[in-house]
């Protein structure tokens, strides 16, 4: 009961964290007049995927005494990511969306971005699936699948910054609505208390994340299941949150691009780095648990991608993404 209500604290510190953090980069963004493309699919993606990918290296290199318990936490923390993302958190925005706008309502993310992301992530997370399939003798085309995955995220990272420009020109340029939460304190609106916030967030997102690896393996004795399969359902809720949150918020005041962004950058984030260290860190085999969970991940993404083909995203699409999940979970189960 003491792991669980510990996991609770976690979870309202990630969330306080959250708000924090999102107030600071849209500050930050409309200083630096860049595109909500780069705000969301970057600046955001990247600093609200802080804990997620704290918790599988804390996993790797400091977790546990025991090297297969970390090795599941890692892999099930690096997978369960994205696949929390393209269907839980998707499936949360059509439910707020769906209650605000009505459930047949179409998203308005800038396309061009969107496209990009989804793209970028359908690409290099069929390349982490298949390096499942590499033998572990084949240690060079593991290291090179490794590589390959980092340069694709810096290549991706460099097409975004440069469509950002045009995107601004065009009227998708970051807008900050409220005041810096720092100032509400009586401290004057500039770039240092920009900066504090937005480390003052990630440094309490880290330190949610960082205290959330030491109750997995404890909850994972607890309900008599493998690490794997907790870090895969447990610790993306927690991990999570600030993509979650940071696109509800932003869902709510009308910024789809800033929402879509925060969610599928991030995706694509944990679609290249992460996997990268997962196959040069650990067994990266096959099981079932994995398996599974990419495919879904894939499919989501790959849905996605399909209807904004067609015409553009609508409200009840996403619902489906958001079925995807709790599929996840009955399937993981009766299997194991």
């Amino acid at each position: 009961m003491l792991d669980l209500l510990l996991m609770l604290g976690l979870l309202l510190v990630i969330l306080a964290a959250a708000q924090i953090f999102v107030n600071a980069l849209e500050h930050l963004g409309d200083r630096l007049r860049i595109s909500e493309g780069v705000t969301g699919s970057l600046f955001a993606a990247v600093g609200t995927a802080m804990p997620e990918s704290v918790v599988p290296l804390l996993a790797l290199f400091a977790g546990t005494a025991d090297q297969a318990v970390n090795e599941e936490i890692g892999v099930g923390a690096i997978l369960g990511a994205p696949l929390m993302l393209v269907t839980l958190a998707m499936g949360i925005l059509a439910l707020v969306a769906g209650w605000r706008r009505g459930w047949t309502a179409p998203f308005h993310p800038e396309p061009t971005g969107l496209r990009r992301d989804l793209d970028a992530f359908l690409l290099a997370f069929t390349a982490a699936a298949l390096a499942m399939a590499v033998p572990h003798s084949a240690e060079l085309l593991r290291v090179l699948l490794a590589m390959g995955l980092a340069v694709g995220y810096f290549v991706y990272v460099l097409a975004t910054l440069r469509a950002s420009e045009r995107l601004v020109a065009d009227g998708h340029g970051t807008e900050a609505e409220r005041p810096l939460l720092l100032t509400r304190l009586g401290l004057p609106d500039h770039w240092g208390t920009i900066l504090a916030q937005l480390v003052l967030g990630l440094a309490l997102l880290i330190a949610g994340a960082k205290g959330f690896v030491h109750e997995v393996e404890q909850v994972a004795s607890m309900l008599g299941v493998s690490a794997l399969l907790v870090s895969l359902v447990l610790a993306p809720v927690a991990t999570e949150l600030p993509e979650k949150v940071n696109s509800v918020l932003w869902i709510r005041q009308g910024k789809d691009t800033l929402a879509f962004g925060n969610l599928t950058g991030a995706m694509v984030f944990q679609g290249t780095l992460l996997p990268a260290v997962g196959i040069l860190m650990t067994p990266w085999d096959p099981r079932l648990e994995a398996v599974l969970g990419i495919g879904l991940s894939l499919l989501g993404t790959a849905w996605l991608r399909w209807c904004l083909a067609r015409g553009g995203l609508r409200v009840w699409q996403l619902l489906l993404n958001g079925a995807l999940y709790p599929l996840y979970l009955v399937g993981t189960l009766l299997s194991g």
